[in-house]
């Protein structure tokens, strides 16, 4: 079972497939993964610009329920031609998430059957650039339509090369953070005079938090839901592992390199923080999401996708960057992006006008902010509508110290490296290994995945 992501979502009433059919604008296609295997891989690889004629522009995307209706939305408008921009005629096809919507991607590039422009989280760009999946970006071309490097955080942008080439551009940021009821935190005397959440500096600091809140719930002070996630316990380590300083990368072949003292610093802070009393540390993600939603704790560790859950249950809803507790702020984020396909001989027209969706898509990127993700394109960020959003301003320093996973193949969004990694750590928090066992499993764990030989290298 894994936390719900971003990427994730339960088709609403308002299904976005007949409402743009409907419309005739938008042709969209809602492929499950298992009616793609079951037409077979290369019928499920099929362009669907070939199927609707070669003037559209192919989009393959994972976006589903609100995110996808969103997503509709800023089609749309790029599609009818926002502001003095030309539109486009797009074909957009919705996969499902996960590890078959990736699966998918690399072989429509690897079969030559790859639409023109595709949506990938950045952590999974390790394991398509360096075999060829993808196509790098004209750096020169994004500028001609207003979008150049410039105009995001370095932390993000750095991620979207391979030795110095260009092969995603990020639409969004979307980190880890807190978020946390407000009157119980004022009551926690945890507010600055704005209203905020004030800086925690400290490990001793958070755990005093925890305590301050659960004596103003009456309850719970600090939700954490891990027990049986792929991904929740990977994100709080890599969050705080990375706020120690230390490094965590994986070179080809292995052995992992890791600051082993460090990480055993941070697992033993983990088990403090939910030591079962103060914070429960036996909760799955729906058990604290619902904990938190009906008052029976102060904050939760969450996903900022989880904003628009949160917002209907009208609770005093506050969200904060996660807190740095250790010597250097830094937050476990992860970034959808768009990339280019692998296409053999690309059309130079099709190409560029790929180059001018994207620029004109990041530019429609309010609408996105809304679901409670970041606009990784920072010009977004400094239109007066995003500081009225609330509480998605008070997190959107997130992008200034965004972390994601240690670049390989084999890690990202969804991957076996994120559950390896949160099994040992679920089992220090349930009281079940030692801080020591369980680095010493994480190291294991990803010694063998680096002993594995990439697929499409």
């Amino acid at each position: 079972m894994s936390s719900r992501l971003p990427a994730q979502g339960v088709p609403t009433a308002s299904d976005p497939v007949r409402r743009l059919s409907r419309r005739r604008l938008l042709r969209h296609t809602m492929a499950g993964a298992g009616a793609l295997l079951a037409a077979g891989p290369l019928s499920g690889c099929a362009s669907p610009a070939s199927a609707s004629g070669t003037s559209s522009l192919s989009v393959w995307d994972l976006f589903q329920g609100g995110d996808g209706m969103l997503m509709d939305e800023m089609i749309e408008a790029v599609s009818q031609g926002a502001g003095d921009a030309r539109g486009f005629e797009v074909d957009r096809t919705i996969l499902d998430w996960g590890p078959s919507y990736y699966t998918k991607l690399a072989m429509s590039a690897a079969g030559g059957r790859a639409s023109d422009v595709a949506a990938m989280h950045l952590s999974r760009l390790a394991g398509y650039a360096p075999g060829g999946l993808v196509d790098p970006f004209d750096l020169d071309l994004l500028a001609e339509f207003g979008v150049t490097s410039g105009d995001f955080t370095p932390a993000v942008w750095g991620r979207t090369q391979l030795d110095g080439t260009v092969y995603a551009i990020p639409l969004d940021v979307h980190p880890f953070i807190v978020f946390y009821d407000q009157e119980a935190a004022d009551a926690a005397g945890l507010l600055d005079s704005s209203g905020e959440l004030a800086p925690m500096g400290s490990p001793e600091a958070l755990l005093d938090a925890g305590k301050a809140l659960a004596e103003a719930t009456g309850e719970a002070g600090i939700l954490f839901g891990h027990v049986t996630d792929t991904a929740q316990n990977w994100r709080l380590f890599a969050a705080l592992y990375a706020q120690t300083g230390a490094e965590f990368t994986l070179p080809d072949g292995g052995p992992p390199r890791i600051d082993t003292d460090a990480a055993v610093r941070v697992v033993t802070f983990m088990m403090q923080l939910f030591d079962g009393r103060t914070n429960p540390n036996n909760l799955d993600y729906n058990s604290a999401l619902a904990a938190f939603t009906s008052g029976r704790g102060g904050m939760a560790m969450l996903g900022e996708w989880e904003l628009p859950t949160l917002k209907k249950t009208g609770i005093p809803l506050g969200a904060a960057s996660f807190p740095q507790v250790f010597d250097e702020p830094a937050v476990y984020t992860d970034s959808h992006s768009f990339v280019l396909p692998h296409q053999e001989n690309p059309d130079p027209a099709r190409r560029r006008e790929a180059h001018r969706y994207v620029a004109e898509i990041l530019k429609q990127s309010l609408t996105w902010a809304s679901a409670g993700h970041i606009p990784a394109y920072q010009p977004v960020l400094a239109e007066p509508e995003y500081a009225a959003l609330t509480p998605q301003s008070s997190y959107a320093d997130a992008a200034e110290v965004a972390v994601l996973d240690p670049p390989n193949w084999f890690v990202g969004a969804g991957s076996n490296f994120q559950n390896r990694m949160c099994q040992p750590l679920q089992s220090a928090l349930l009281g079940n290994t030692s801080a020591d066992k369980a680095v010493r499993q994480m190291v294991r764990e990803a010694d063998a995945l680096l002993r594995q030989p990439n697929p499409v290298a």
